[in-house]
């Protein structure tokens, strides 16, 4: 099927990127979230992204302003039914994506793709909550979106080729590489990714090494460009326990189990970035290790 509408739930920071990455690319989107200003911020940062790939020459001002009039806002999220391919970019629990679809599913055409951008709940049963498991998949945006070339695409048990097809298309008309994974927790990327920080944060609980050591070791001993614990604060610390709670769920092995140290630090609400304190703190004008 020809794909030209995308409805995009969720206006944060994954949710703005792909509105921003969709619309440039010449689709009409509709980015819907519960806060009005959530949606307000949304069309700021995506406005200030164009801005900046203008500066860069990567894009034309003609381009920035058609890309910024394709992009609508609505708080009502059956708005998004006549799409033609709907991404869920909501926060990553199984429970709040389930009751997205659910209120979806009496609005849509029959034709339209439902896609997820969770980064590791299952696909298979969060498409099995729906009336078109054939027409649902993972749509996996890497952060941030605008930058980053990669999109996982994850097919569930049920998912047809055309779907697959109709998707591929997308990802090669934004000028993105497709990585086909297989329904497994956390996909290939988060897989290998999060194990890797929720080590380094075992590496800072027991003392090992100090967060300034921990990450200037894995950026000037392994060419990392940002340590893991850098990174984790990029991400948001909520979400790493997220993947890391799918993983040591969904796989039943011990070498899963999230560092006590990061739910102590989510319990705190020292999520990252998003919060100004994770692994550091970013107050001020420089960030500053928290441990």
């Amino acid at each position: 099927m020809a794909i030209e509408t995308v409805g995009v739930v969720g206006a944060g920071q994954m949710g703005n990127g792909i509105a921003h990455v969709m619309a440039l690319a010449g689709y009409k989107v509709l980015l819907t979230d519960v806060s009005q200003d959530a949606l307000d911020a949304a069309l700021g940062i995506i406005a200030q992204n164009l801005d900046r790939q203008v500066s860069r020459g990567k894009i034309t001002q003609a381009d920035r302003d058609a890309a910024l009039g394709r992009i609508s806002t609505t708080l009502t999220l059956t708005d998004l039914g006549p799409s033609d391919l709907i991404i869920e970019a909501a926060t990553e629990r199984e429970t709040v994506k389930q009751a997205i679809f659910e209120d979806l599913l009496p609005h849509l055409k029959p034709e339209t793709i439902l896609t997820s951008n969770t980064s590791s709940i299952s696909i298979t049963r969060l498409a099995s909550r729906t009336d078109r498991p054939e027409k649902f998949m993972g749509f996996h945006f890497m952060n941030p979106v605008p930058v980053m070339q990669l999109v996982e695409l994850i097919r569930g048990i049920a998912t047809d080729q055309e779907t697959f097809k109709a998707c591929l298309g997308v990802v090669e008309r934004l000028g993105k590489t497709a990585a086909s994974a297989e329904d497994f927790p956390a996909f290939i990327v988060n897989r290998i990714l999060m194990p890797m920080i929720n080590e380094a944060v075992y590496t800072l609980y027991e003392g090992v090494g100090s967060v300034k050591s921990i990450d200037e070791s894995l950026k000037l001993g392994a060419n990392h460009p940002m340590g893991p614990l850098e990174l984790a604060d990029f991400i948001g610390l909520d979400t790493c326990l997220a993947i890391m709670n799918v993983l040591h769920d969904g796989l039943a092995d011990t070498k899963y189990r999230p560092c006590p140290l990061l739910t102590k630090y989510v319990e705190a609400g020292w999520l990252g970035r998003k919060t100004g304190r994770g692994f550091y703190d970013y107050r001020g004008d420089t960030p500053v290790p928290t441990r």
